[in-house]
């Protein structure tokens, strides 16, 4: 028996509610020619089983009726807010990548020069190295002096992220594929917001802190954890920032053409190789680590 997963209804992919959308529309449709066919071959079946036949035509309306005006009204919503929806989504990149770079750089394997492409493909890849960062986090964590800066910087971050998400999730709810990366995003900071309150109950850089520290119920429900529990909560932390970072931008280029920022800007042409590179399927980190199939 298969067990049932307590956490939020999340779809594998941000875009996934549009494949359901259609499927509901193709089965529709197939049902109906199912039905045309089926009274060439068999005459008078249908006539004979009034009630069935009205059944299953008001079966076929409703679905192609509501995979209609599913598509419509959401591609309504992606149209109007897509500019907002992108400068958001950019946000939200720029956000889940401070998370998974600074994490490298505390762990000592940020490349020596972190400002360019090739760099931060390099740094992709060290994050998809689970055993390499594992060790690495768990010298981290050795070190007193930057555990101390790690428990600075997620107090940061989480910081930076409320007020990202708590000034833009309004206007992101409005359409399902932008509520789902919302969704995603709150996730990573509850993560951070949750580690970092275990860090300041438990390592509290002064007694006011401490005394804040107990309004959270995270060292209630958890307890204090040791260095290896903390390990693996820091690795699937960066590896989900990691991951958001990736699917988050590759969304956020589909929205808006880059093309159209260009003739608008008067900019320069797009760089085609970094939208190929973007577009190429790739591996990605499940929730907690394990790897899965590309988007």
């Amino acid at each position: 028996m298969a067990r049932h997963d307590p956490g939020p209804r999340r779809s594998d992919s941000v875009e996934s509610y549009l494949r359901e959308t259609r499927a509901a529309a193709a089965v529709a449709v197939v049902a109906l020619g199912g039905g045309v066919v089926s009274d060439v071959l068999a005459p008078g079946f249908w006539s004979r089983h009034g009630l069935l036949a009205g059944l299953a035509s008001s079966v076929i309306v409703v679905m192609l009726s509501a995979a209609l005006v599913n598509e419509l009204l959401e591609r309504r919503k992606r149209q109007r807010w897509s500019v907002l929806a992108q400068y958001v989504m950019l946000q939200l990149v720029r956000s889940a990548r401070l998370t998974w770079t600074g994490m490298l750089d505390l762990a000592g394997l940020l490349p020596p020069d972190p400002y360019t492409t090739s760099s931060l493909e390099a740094g992709e890849q060290l994050v998809r190295d689970t055993a390499r960062l594992t060790q690495s986090i768990r010298d981290l964590l050795a070190d007193r002096d930057r555990r101390r800066l790690l428990h600075e910087r997620i107090a940061r971050f989480v910081t930076l992220s409320d007020e990202l998400l708590g000034r833009w999730a309004g206007v992101m709810l409005n359409a399902d594929v932008y509520a789902e990366i919302i969704d995603r995003h709150v996730e990573l900071v509850g993560d951070l917001a949750w580690l970092g309150s275990l860090f300041d109950h438990f390592e509290p850089p002064d007694d006011d802190l401490r005394a804040r520290s107990w309004s959270h119920p995270a060292f209630q429900i958890e307890g204090e954890l040791d260095d290896d529990q903390l390990t693996t909560r820091i690795v699937a932390i960066t590896q989900l920032a990691a991951e958001l970072d990736r699917t988050t931008l590759e969304l956020a280029l589909r929205l808006v053409p880059i093309e159209w920022w260009a003739t608008r800007l008067g900019t320069t042409a797009p760089n085609v190789n970094a939208q190929r590179e973007l577009s190429r399927p790739r591996k990605t980190l499940s929730r907690r680590g394990r790897v899965s199939g590309g988007m």
